[in-house]
């Protein structure tokens, strides 16, 4: 077949550059790849629950599990086996000990607390992550203090310090307000600071949207029958903003954030890529429970290819510039790792 002229091309273009070249084989593949990706960058959440040798689906999450303390110890070990460098614990409050203060998360015995010392114990070097916000342990199911039928931000903010407090003494490694109260992040470090805690680290949930992939997670944490139809949309984002998560980011920043949050993940790699880019500071990903929801369905139905489409949205994560990323499917991934499937 006759070729065309190069005349018609630049020397920049087509067919001096052909795009195609570097994709041909597996290996230049590898060497282009403009983004790497490994079990270093997953956070796994875990549910903590009351009882004894509880290990229980959740029904809205297929695949995810509530364990009680005696049985954490092995999912701890599990997931030190699979090298996955951090957790975030989150607890199931039983009815009886939410207060419209939240009290129980002051509790230095609660049942966050003692998965913390259990997490440590078994794995030292497993980085523990715990949140600090007020809604699994009200019985409104807001993350603040209600007053005058507002969410009160200054009140809540003491309460937020101490529930920090107990949490750091307990032996977490990193502290993660999800409450979007204003000045969270400098009243906690401060706080920290003052208690000799200086090497507690804070990964503020910077960009958090009043989203409805949470719901799965609601059902999870047993706080979704108490926030019933209430919204959080007075200090969680309205999903139509994008400069106001960058002013809300760079204040986090300025009070003390050793990391940022954005949540949820994939419908929002715009704002994990604005951030990245303005700040260069560490970005992680909360692939929520709606998220996890949403695919581990489709798999199930077998519109998805399992291993494909969750790379490839571990993928997405890292294009878009976050340096870590929450996810259910932390498990998954790293085995796949491990036996290089991928």
């Amino acid at each position: 077949m006759k070729q065309r002229s190069n005349k018609q091309f630049s020397i920049n273009s087509f067919p001096r550059v052909r795009m195609r070249r570097n994709r041909l084989s597996e290996f230049s593949r590898k060497i282009v790849s403009e983004n790497n990706f490994s079990v270093n960058d997953l956070i796994y959440p875990i549910f903590i629950t009351y009882g004894s040798k509880v290990k229980e689906e959740i029904n809205s999450m297929p695949g995810i599990y509530r364990f009680s303390l005696d049985q954490l110890h092995k999912e701890i070990e599990y997931i030190s086996s699979l090298n996955i460098p951090a957790i975030a614990l989150f607890p199931k409050i039983e009815n009886e000990l939410k207060t419209p203060d939240g009290k129980e998360a002051l509790n230095s015995n609660n049942l966050i607390c003692q998965a913390i010392k259990i997490s440590k114990k078994v794995n030292p070097d497993l980085g523990v992550i715990t949140d600090v916000a007020l809604d699994p342990y009200t019985d409104h199911g807001h993350d603040g203090i209600i007053h005058n039928n507002q969410i009160d931000n200054d009140l809540t903010l003491d309460i937020l310090c101490k529930q920090a407090i107990v949490q750091a003494q307990a032996g977490c490694d990193i502290l993660a307000p999800s409450d979007m109260m204003d000045g969270r992040v400098g009243a906690i470090r401060d706080t920290l600071d003052e208690h000799g805690l200086i090497n507690v680290q804070i990964m503020s949930y910077a960009a958090k949207y009043a989203s409805s992939f949470y719901g799965p997670f609601r059902d999870a944490v047993g706080s979704a029958g108490n926030l019933s139809k209430k919204s959080k949309k007075s200090y969680q984002m309205d999903p139509a903003n994008s400069a106001e998560a960058l002013r809300e980011i760079r204040l986090d920043i300025n009070e003390g954030a050793d990391m940022i949050i954005i949540k949820p993940g994939m419908p929002y790699l715009d704002i994990i890529s604005k951030a990245k880019n303005e700040f260069n500071f560490p970005v992680i990903a909360y692939q929520v429970s709606g998220e996890y929801s949403m695919i581990r369905a489709a798999i199930q139905n077998g519109w998805f290819d399992e291993e494909k489409i969750i790379f490839e949205t571990m993928m997405c994560f890292k294009r878009a510039g976050c340096d870590g990323i929450i996810t259910y499917f932390a498990p998954f991934v790293a085995q796949k790792l491990i036996n290089k499937t991928f």
